[in-house]
């Protein structure tokens, strides 16, 4: 989370959203993982879950792959999930 008064490093970035609301454990994971692999290294992935198990699966995902997981953000019924395809060689 970012400091009172600041925004999150990935405020700025152009990113990829998705909209997984609605989708229960593994399927955020799989899709996550789909459009991973699809993007250039650096790109910004954020999903938007409302599966709890997102908080713990997302960032073992990332860990596993070697993407960033970036952390999350609350909305009114849902997380927002920020990760990051690792930097090429």
């Amino acid at each position: 989370m970012a400091m009172p008064g600041t925004a999150p490093p990935f405020a700025s970035d152009e990113a990829l959203r998705l909209d997984l609301r609605g989708l229960k454990c593994p399927l955020p994971v799989l899709r996550a993982q789909k459009e991973l692999a699809k993007l250039q290294p650096g790109a910004l992935l954020i999903l938007e879950c409302t599966d709890p198990m997102a908080a713990i699966d997302l960032p073992n995902i990332a860990r596993e792959t070697g993407d960033l997981y970036e952390g999350r953000i609350e909305g009114e019924g849902f997380t927002s999930h920020h990760l990051r395809k690792a930097p090429g060689p």
